[in-house]
């Protein structure tokens, strides 16, 4: 007679089953971005499986908090019945239609209607919408050219943007990013891109502890790249409010407003990259905000969404919204666009998303536990040798760890990869980037779980011998 099992052995086996598999094939048949390939095979990734507000799970059933937010994105937190609402309504009413010339549909009319609302302060006029960050940022530079084009003024292309900044990977994107390590296995890089440097308090040449002067002497710098490439030939700044992943650099505060006083007097375009900063990580709505600078371009995404359907979106401000609505010449149409430009489901999640962004003042929340989180951090910079700088604003923090306080040697791989394993076995992720450990979890997250995550880096320092 053959032997019975009962439905709960027989799913327990198919659990194991497809557990054995999914090990099997991990890193075998995929590449990762952000990654060597052999490294991956050598150290498997970490297998999520489940996410639940500010929470993951592994493929083993260990549970953490999420540090990373996804990746910067999860504003929302994970498992929003709001935003799934909105997926599936939408998906029952209308799964996908182009917004190409000619059609479009209600959800990217509402959302364009939101963002503008949201942006009164910055003067946006005009949104484009895209499949996300580097999307987003290759649309403001097309288009940032194109709007020059149209003035009459063809030779404005170049741009100028700061080392260490992030701006995405396709090739324009990549090209105004500042570190070479994302371009080098690529170029030749787009022509026209340069940089100056970054006003970093901890790794600066300039100033001992100046921030004022440091971000004045940065500016400094802006102006005479302008001036040395010829203003006339310089079309837009391209910048992020805090520069995430360079390292969470925050800019002395006088900074963006002399850099976009610059701007304005060369006639320069400033374009705010708020991919990572918009919607509330820094503890403002926008990143630029906080800054008290008005951007002519905004380019958004992660946490547009909160991370659920991949969107990005460029916003455009009244002086350059006047100076296509004034063409009527065919360069003046925009040969530019995506298949997914405002898909359907994307707006509807990014609606849904927004709404519990401003109902639940999620930039209000990241001030308070980020400014929370850095009281507590700070103490490891004179408790830990290996840690150099404790640096952040909002939940966005990042932990440089040298080797030596002196000089700022930068610790190795093997240190920054113990602490990061370390760390995990205590239920909290952070990511790694170079010898910084980067801090930036959805801005749901409370008190007792913001205390998991410094409580798990600090045994981890304690254990990690330098």
């Amino acid at each position: 007679m053959p032997i019975s099992i009962n439905p709960s052995e027989e799913r327990e086996q198919q659990i194991n089953l497809h557990h054995v598999q999914m090990n099997k094939w991990n890193a075998k048949e995929q590449w990762h971005p952000m990654g060597h390939p052999n490294d991956s095979l050598k150290n498997p990734p970490l297998i999520i499986t489940k996410g639940k507000g500010v929470h993951i799970e592994d493929i083993d059933g260990n549970s953490y908090v999420d540090g990373v937010g996804g990746l910067w994105n999860i504003n929302c937190g994970y498992g929003r019945a709001e935003i799934k609402e909105a997926i599936i309504k939408q998906m029952d009413e209308l799964v996908y239609y182009s917004t190409f010339r000619g059609t479009s549909h209600p959800r990217s009319i509402e959302l364009s209607h939101k963002l503008l609302e949201m942006t009164k302060v910055e003067n946006m006029r005009r949104v484009f919408y895209s499949s996300g960050g580097s999307d987003a940022m290759e649309t403001a530079m097309k288009l940032a050219r194109q709007y020059w084009k149209i003035l009459g003024q063809k030779d404005r292309y170049k741009f100028i943007s700061l080392k260490d900044g992030y701006h995405g990977t396709h090739f324009g994107s990549s090209s105004v990013t500042g570190n070479a390590r994302f371009r080098r296995a690529y170029e030749p890089a787009l022509q026209g891109c340069y940089h100056i440097d970054s006003p970093w308090m901890y790794r600066n040449p300039f100033t001992e502890d100046d921030p004022i002067l440091l971000g004045q002497k940065c500016a400094e710098q802006l102006e005479r790249m302008i001036v040395h490439l010829g203003a006339d030939t310089v079309a837009a700044f391209i910048a992020e409010p805090v520069l995430g992943a360079g390292g969470v650099i925050v800019p002395p505060e006088n900074f963006y407003p002399l850099c976009r006083e610059i701007c304005d007097k060369h006639g320069v375009l400033f374009i705010a990259d708020e991919v990572i900063c918009g919607f509330g990580r820094t503890g403002e709505m926008f990143g630029s905000r906080g800054t008290g600078v008005k951007p002519d371009i905004m380019t958004l995404a992660k946490g547009i969404t909160s991370g659920y359907i991949p969107l990005g979106a460029t916003l455009f401000n009244d002086r350059i919204d006047d100076a296509f609505a004034n063409n009527n010449d065919s360069i003046g149409s925009i040969a530019h666009g995506y298949t997914y430009s405002g898909h359907p489901l994307a707006c509807a999640a990014a609606l849904a998303s927004l709404d519990i962004v401003e109902k639940e003042d999620l930039p209000g929340n990241a001030s308070i536990q980020g400014d929370y989180m850095m009281s507590r951090l700070k103490t490891f910079e004179d408790k830990f040798a290996s840690v150099g700088n404790v640096r952040g604003k909002g939940l966005m923090v990042a932990i440089e760890m040298v080797s030596d306080k002196k000089t700022k040697k930068k610790v190795g791989k093997p240190y920054v990869a113990s602490i990061y394993k370390k760390t995990l076995e205590r239920g909290a992720i952070v990511r790694t980037s170079g010898n910084n450990l980067i801090i930036s979890p959805p801005l749901v997250i409370q008190k007792e779980d913001v205390d998991v995550i410094v409580n798990a880096l600090e045994r981890a320092f304690e254990e990690v011998i330098l």
